[in-house]
């Protein structure tokens, strides 16, 4: 039998090797720094590198600078460019095989004890709110949400609200940031902080939660008034909608 000349698809070369293959193991639970990954996986930081930087080269992979140490970054793995890089694979392979990304899967999460997740970030004012809101939303308050910040502010940033209202008509005017301290006695499934200075002062919680980190930037930082920053809050908004689309299937699968 004659071998076939088309080469494998992209995805499957960079995906095949060992060491790639458990970075995006890894990068699909959280986001993480270099020195993070070579803990995880056991392999030299030169080695871990290189195939990181494959990893961006074909686009699975993207790199942010971290807020509290502007000499690291945070690694994430982009699931929907995996998504669809599964599906062409599958077509690549036979016609037959061509599928449509799934849609995500029916959220059932009403049975006791509930599955309780806290967002965090440094003021509770854009960041964590956003994802509080969009995860009750998304799950139709199904699930156990809180936010809370290591310094919170006082009050939301204006262009936190007015980008939920417009984007997916969620109202939470009547929300103030809080502080860690009044959560830190409350029993959590994930703890998922979306600011790398929160990340360094999120607190110990009872019953060990899962630890997950989102690296996203601070969007009132983008533009000197609120009307300059909006396009970065409509940003961030469309990621951590899509990281909480992404969370929906994870919950559904650790209480199953």
């Amino acid at each position: 039998m004659a071998l076939s000349s088309q080469a494998p698809p992209a995805f499957v070369r960079l995906a095949a090797h060992p060491l790639r293959w458990r970075l995006l193991t890894e990068l699909a639970n959280s986001d993480y720094r270099v020195r993070e990954l070579v803990a995880l996986v056991g392999e030299p930081q030169n080695l871990v590198s290189y195939h990181l930087r494959l990893l961006r080269d074909g686009g699975l992979v993207t790199a942010t600078r971290s807020s509290f140490d502007g000499r690291d970054s945070y690694y994430h793995l982009d699931l929907d460019r995996c998504t669809n890089a599964l599906a062409d694979t599958g077509a690549a392979l036979h016609p037959a095989l061509r599928r449509e990304p799934a849609p995500h899967p029916p959220v059932d999460l009403r049975r006791p004890p509930g599955v309780g997740v806290l967002f965090v970030c440094t003021g509770n004012s854009a960041r964590s709110p956003i994802a509080e809101a969009l995860l009750r939303h998304r799950t139709g308050g199904q699930v156990e949400v809180a936010s809370a910040g290591s310094q919170p502010k006082p009050r939301h940033h204006p262009n936190a609200i007015r980008v939920l209202h417009e984007e997916f008509g969620i109202d939470i005017t009547g929300q103030h940031p809080r502080h860690l301290d009044t959560v830190t006695g409350s029993r959590f499934d994930y703890v998922i902080s979306l600011c790398d200075k929160a990340r360094e002062a999120c607190p110990d919680f009872p019953d060990h939660p899962r630890r997950v980190h989102w690296s996203i930037p601070d969007p009132a930082t983008a533009g000197s008034t609120d009307q300059t920053s909006y396009p970065a809050f409509q940003h961030i908004t469309t990621d951590i909608d899509t990281r909480v689309r992404h969370l929906l299937a994870v919950l559904t699968a650790s209480h199953s």
